[in-house]
């Protein structure tokens, strides 16, 4: 099955949205889980996804305030309670998993931000919701909080983007492949050298598909494009285009 972020541009209704997404031939998406970039009411969004056909493969937690979750900060506690309000409303929209971004590697890990992985992990278990901790530029933090929260709802999301841009020296699919939760699938082309379309950019694809395979993933093939140079496109054609090249990856 495939799947695709469903806030990627264009300034359509969200209702018009998910009805193109399905019509492209998508079976599923991911959710931007908060008010940011322009989402408005974004807890209307899984009633109406399902409405139009859709599952939805996980949320996308905020972003804003990720270098926080390390601090002895009042704004560290906000992040934390941030990512536990995540888990009610995966549980209260039965949504299996939420990705999060942890802090980058210029911020050092603490005990603290080790405690509250430990309190979110807990609050996930008991929930029955997948935590997802994606990789950017943070592969020691990364690293850390993976060896140190053994928890069954602990685990990874692949960017395979980030992964090649960022630490391409790095193995991360067999790295922590065995906790593999979700993939984000997007290109390194592009005027942002991330977010396109795949096989517009330089990553070799069947290179990608086969060691994401060999992780024994069985999740969606789940895009993460955004429109940045696509502009000339209808969101028609964009959405057309995606789920071709998903099922591409599909087959490799």
């Amino acid at each position: 099955m495939i799947a695709v972020y469903d806030w990627f541009g264009y300034a359509v209704p969200i209702e018009t949205r998910y009805r193109l997404i399905k019509e492209a031939g998508f079976d599923g998406v991911l959710m931007w889980w908060s008010g940011g970039f322009g989402r408005g009411d974004y807890r209307s969004g899984p009633e109406l996804a399902r409405k139009a056909g859709l599952m939805i493969e996980n949320i996308h937690c905020p972003i804003q305030q990720e270098h926080d979750l390390w601090k002895d900060t009042l704004d560290g506690e906000t992040v934390l309670e941030c990512y536990l309000r995540c888990i009610a409303d995966c549980v209260r929209f039965q949504i299996p998993t939420m990705v999060v971004h942890l802090p980058g590697d210029d911020c050092t890990c603490t005990l603290l931000g080790l405690d509250r992985l430990q309190r979110i992990a807990e609050k996930a278990e008991h929930a029955g919701v997948n935590v997802a901790l994606e990789n950017l530029q943070n592969i020691r933090n990364l690293s850390l909080a993976l060896d140190t929260v053994d928890s069954p709802r602990v685990g990874f999301c692949y960017d395979c983007c980030h992964h090649v841009n960022y630490c391409p020296e790095t193995d991360l699919p067999a790295r922590f492949g065995s906790r593999l939760m979700a993939v984000h699938l997007h290109d390194n082309g592009g005027s942002r050298a991330q977010h396109q379309l795949p096989f517009d950019g330089h990553i070799c694809w069947p290179e990608m598909m086969n060691r994401i395979s060999q992780t024994g993933y069985r999740g969606m093939i789940a895009l993460e494009p955004m429109n940045w140079d696509y502009q000339n496109l209808s969101i028609e054609e964009f959405l057309r285009r995606a789920a071709q090249k998903a099922r591409a990856l599909q087959e490799l």
